[in-house]
């Protein structure tokens, strides 16, 4: 009896250990493909209920209204700020650059594909500020927010000093044709 519950136990420890084993294996497979820089998240929909960002960014709020629109999730389709929830907030992640997207990839998830897809045509930044309040908790020190608009809503990006120049860079350099005037 008391070997069975050990067996038990010992299976159960190794499989805990196998899924944290898992996400390291995702991570460093993630970074492999090369132009990664850690990155938190946090997005605001352009929906009832979301003045958080708008209030800050300056922007006029959206509109109350009676009906609450649910996210669609899981459809395959590049993320839009339209598909989240209001009043998430920050995730940790690693972003990826693309030729006119970033991929960003939630730390902790077994997921193969990017949790949110930011296309450089889709996204303008609008401000820039040092954590705020329990922000400064959330995030690690010396990091800047980036105030963004993205699509419908807006976009929050938390990034080091190096990873800001790099991500600043690739936004303001647009392949020809493209409109490159993305940083305010």
């Amino acid at each position: 009896m008391l070997t069975g519950l050990l067996e038990i136990l010992a299976a159960l420890c190794l499989l805990v250990l196998c899924a944290i084993g898992a996400l390291f294996l995702r991570r460093i497979m993630i970074r492999r493909r090369g132009g990664t820089f850690d990155c938190s998240l946090r997005l605001t929909p352009a929906l009832p209920g979301a003045t958080r960002a708008a209030a800050r960014i300056g922007a006029p709020a959206p509109a109350a209204e009676a009906v609450e629109v649910e996210p669609v999730r899981g459809t395959g389709t590049p993320f839009t700020a339209a598909g989240v929830r209001d009043g998430r907030g920050w995730s940790y992640g690693i972003a990826q650059y693309g030729a006119d997207r970033v991929d960003w990839y939630r730390i902790f998830s077994y997921a193969l594909r990017p949790a949110a897809v930011l296309t450089r045509r889709d996204l303008e930044v609008v401000g820039r500020r040092a954590p705020e309040g329990t922000e400064e908790l959330a995030l690690f020190p010396g990091w800047t927010i980036l105030d963004c608009r993205f699509g419908a809503g807006y976009a929050e990006l938390a990034l080091s000093e190096d990873a800001l120049t790099g991500f600043l860079s690739w936004l303001e350099a647009a392949p020809p044709g493209q409109d490159v005037s993305r940083v305010s």
